[in-house]
């Protein structure tokens, strides 16, 4: 079997295990030829802002068809040639490697790539980076206060913890997590770990915001999250009103996993000129101010700032040494969760 035709099937069978898992509707609406059309692995309420503002900025005329990234990734790798789709705008980076090891993704022009910090773009220039995440634990404090020790998210394994740690097994970021437990300790190790977390009876939720809704009320002492769950909340409530801290384990593990929203522009789109402008806006000023006051997260072009939320600075964070091209294996990551259970 070739290397495409591999990958395809793999597609196929991530296509059934993210429609299965997480019973989303990727869209059947018709798209247009004449507007710039985006499958957005992005939530619709964390990004509709954003591209409303790239079509008034630009006059482009925009489409978008939302979606889980590793469905839309699939459905990119189904459709080849023929998809409609100009523009993948991807929860993660394992979604745009995928897509872009099966040849599916533009070279995108040194200025955009050299748009970002270090390490924040694919290095065969197929995608870049829009924004950065750090994965955290969400504690509650007078159940966990030794949290604040943790430099591992093995430590979440202890039995002291056994029915009191929050996760979400079908959002992205958990998956990617899992990708990079992988990539880190191995096919083997990853498989024992997730086995022994299952053993401690962690409580299933349908996304972060549960989990962290879990920790606030103290249904669970721990829960594993990404950093902005929290700052929104604390933005909305104010400190006094959210119980719930986050940890940065700030260490080089999988539970440290700096991982990123990015942008990459399908080969042979007729809309290529408008791809492009759309991700250059993304990285724009205003773009990255976007995703740094109204989603909290972390900006991936140097000197932009949140005026919102006091984020910890993203060069200041240690994260997992793992290079975010390996995080393409979510075929695999999903068949392991659904193996061990977690699904």
């Amino acid at each position: 079997m070739s290397f495409r035709r591999a990958l395809a099937v793999g597609a196929a069978a991530l296509l059934a295990l993210t429609t299965a898992a997480c019973g989303a509707d990727v869209g059947e609406e018709p798209l247009s030829d004449d507007a710039l059309v985006i499958y957005s692995g992005r939530n619709e309420n964390l990004v509709k802002g954003i591209l409303e503002q790239l079509e008034e900025r630009t006059g482009i005329d925009v489409q978008v068809r939302y979606g889980t990234s590793a469905e839309l990734a699939a459905q990119l790798l189904e459709e080849g040639d023929g998809t409609k789709a100009d523009l993948f705008f991807s929860q993660d980076a394992g979604a745009l490697g995928a897509v872009a090891k099966a040849g599916r993704l533009e070279t995108l022009p040194p200025a955009t790539l050299d748009a970002v910090q270090e390490g924040f773009a694919d290095e065969g220039g197929h995608w870049v980076a829009t924004s950065a995440r750090a994965r955290v634990i969400a504690y509650h404090p007078a159940q966990a206060p030794e949290v604040t020790e943790m430099t591992s998210v093995d430590a979440v394994l202890d039995p002291r913890y056994k029915g009191k740690v929050g996760y979400a097994p079908t959002n992205a970021s958990f998956q990617s997590f899992v990708t990079a437990l992988r990539v880190a300790k191995g096919e083997d190790g990853a498989k024992a770990w997730l086995e022994e977390f299952k053993a401690n009876e962690p409580k299933a939720y349908d996304n972060n915001i549960l989990v962290l809704d879990a920790v606030d009320s103290g249904q669970v002492a721990l829960g594993l999250v990404n950093h902005y769950y929290w700052y929104e909340r604390v933005a909305e409530k104010g400190a006094a009103g959210v119980t719930a801290r986050i940890h940065f384990l700030n260490s080089d593990d999988p539970g440290a996993l700096v991982n990123v929203a990015g942008a990459g522009v399908l080969a042979g789109s007729p809309q290529k000129d408008a791809a492009l402008k759309a991700v250059d806006f993304l990285l724009s000023e205003e773009g990255q101010r976007y995703f740094a006051d109204e989603t909290a997260e972390y900006p991936v072009v140097a000197g932009i700032e949140a005026t919102k939320h006091d984020l910890v600075p993203l060069e200041e964070l240690r994260g997992a040494s793992i290079d975010l091209n390996e995080l393409d294996s979510l075929d695999a990551t999903l068949a392991l969760l659904d193996e061990v259970g977690l699904t």
